[in-house]
């Protein structure tokens, strides 16, 4: 009797330590994609698509699109059946949305680690963190340029995000690397780094090339040219121009069956007009003869189309984020774009305030909700972003990747099985009871509500005892707990060395550049 209480004692006290080593040991896990099963919500009605849609379709037949300095953009036009005059082309009414229609609406982007890789398109919603930020702030080093370091941690905090599917591209510009290697070192990073999908550089033709054949030394140069491993942002000069270096980057995506997001730059009253309607108008516009382009380069070339969209502070000039003006905007383009047909971008952690404060969590928590109601499919710039996008925030990166869980949990929607109607809870409790200790809280508190890994929830007096934290102080703690207990992921070592080699050859072959 007494040998059995001692196993029986022995095996509680090997079980408890057990269950204690396991809450403290470090688990990293990536949810899934978003899958929204929440409707998408619609600003414009039928009437007012069709009117923006024959407008588009005006601006492209009557004013017309700049491709500047690309001849070979100008021939594909002039083949296509488009009127094409100097640099100007206009595109006769329905070729634009003919071409658009051989896009895929939906496309897998493989991953390293295929267990993360992402469905782009339909009811998803995957989510990339903040892109092309010169500067970074951090609480205990302030605003200072960006280095290749500080490259490599954001890399390593979207690794050991649960709620970021995707590693993203440019997180922040490494301005201590010259500008016509720094591509190497990021594609590096997020190969190396992270097991997540990533992006692609598009700063010039070449660089596109040299992230294909990086691409090929990771996956397999037959496996890259059959499959999507890339996204790469293309951006629109908006008003109605392509430009040369970005037509030049998309050339070489599209012509390797690899995603590019095709985005106008708007911001409101500068590049577009004042209005919703009008800016609807033009982003169509450009939007459609982006993707079009995309197909006459390679038909059936994966492209989504993009809406980076703000509006303009008239007093100062400076961009404005999270105003309803942006918002209408967001959800009119969802509905637009999902009647062209291809996946959707747009929405982030948008917002104008120089520090991870008040106004970033309102302006940024306006944005989030709204891309996740527009129905956006990518969500660059989901986490990190600061200043109107000059900053990447390290404290800030944290806080919006702890929040985009409640965008994981809304669009879950409203359960309605036998758990969800909680029956057997209510028989259970009846009048003037309490749910604490009824089966039914024992079987789902674990997963029953959201809950923050960065906010306090202590009573006052323990938050206090504990230096009366805020927000940042919190986040910055997380910053330093995540990096500390970052574990890269597993890579093939010939393939690390192919890529090791690889970035060493060509940089060694390149003088370096600063512009």
């Amino acid at each position: 009797m007494a040998e059995a209480q001692a196993r029986r004692r022995s095996r509680g006290a090997g079980g408890g330590a057990a269950r204690r080593a396991e809450r403290t040991a470090v688990q990293v896990e990536t949810a899934r994609f978003i899958e929204r099963n929440v409707p998408n919500y619609e600003v414009l009605t039928e009437e007012a698509l069709e009117t923006i849609e024959a407008n588009a379709e005006t601006v492209l037949a009557e004013i017309g699109v700049n491709f500047v300095e690309n001849p070979g953009a100008l021939q594909r036009w002039r083949d296509a059946g488009a009127d094409v005059e100097g640099e100007r082309v206009r595109i006769p009414r329905g070729l634009a949305r003919e071409l658009c229609a051989t896009a895929p609406a939906q496309f897998t982007q493989v991953a390293r680690n295929p267990d993360k890789s992402v469905e782009i398109g339909g009811r998803n919603l995957v989510l990339a963190p903040v892109y092309g930020p010169p500067f970074v702030r951090g609480l205990s080093g302030g605003r200072r340029y960006a280095t290749i370091e500080d490259f490599r941690n954001f890399v390593k905090l979207g690794q050991m995000s649960k709620w970021l599917h995707h590693s993203g591209g440019t997180i922040c510009e490494p301005t201590d690397v010259p500008v016509n290697k720094r591509h190497f070192d990021m594609l590096h990073a997020h190969m190396t780094l992270s097991d997540k999908p990533f992006m692609g550089a598009v700063t010039e033709p070449s660089r596109a090339q040299d992230a294909v054949d990086m691409c090929g030394l990771l996956f397999g140069n037959e496996f890259v040219q059959e499959n999507t491993v890339l996204t790469s942002l293309i951006n629109i000069n908006s008003p109605l121009t392509f430009d040369a270096t970005m037509m030049g980057a998309l050339e070489v995506y599209a012509a390797n069956n690899q995603a590019c997001i095709v985005s106008p730059f708007i911001v409101g009253g500068a590049m577009a007009p004042t209005t919703v309607a009008g800016t609807l108008t033009q982003v169509l516009a450009e939007l459609m003869a982006g993707v079009a382009y995309a197909q006459l380069v390679r038909k059936g070339a994966p492209v989504i189309a993009g809406a980076f969209v703000t509006s303009i502070d008239m007093n100062s000039g400076a961009p404005t984020f999270g105003t309803p003006e942006a918002a209408h905007v967001t959800y009119g383009m969802g509905q637009l774009v999902r009647r062209l047909g291809v996946p959707y971008r747009s929405a982030g952690s948008f917002c104008g305030s120089k520090l991870p404060d008040a106004q970033a969590g309102m302006e940024t928590a306006n944005s989030l909700q709204t891309g996740l109601l527009a129905g956006v499919n990518f969500m660059l710039h989901s986490c990190g972003w600061l200043e109107g996008g000059l900053v990447a925030s390290y404290e800030k990166f944290v806080l919006d990747s702890d929040q985009l869980g409640v965008l994981h949990h809304f669009a879950r929607g409203v359960d309605m099985g036998d758990n969800g109607q909680a029956m057997d809870a209510i028989r259970e409790v009846g009048p003037g009871g309490h749910y604490l200790g009824c089966a039914h809280t024992h079987a789902n508190f674990k997963e029953a509500f959201w809950r923050s890994n960065v906010f306090d929830y202590k009573p006052f007096e323990t938050w206090e005892e504990e230096g009366a934290r805020d927000s940042q102080a919190l986040a910055a703690a997380r910053v330093d707990k995540l990096l500390a207990d970052y574990q890269q992921p597993q890579i093939d070592p010939a393939t690390a060395e192919a890529l090791a080699a690889y970035v060493a050859e060509r940089k060694a072959a390149l003088p370096d550049a600063f512009s």
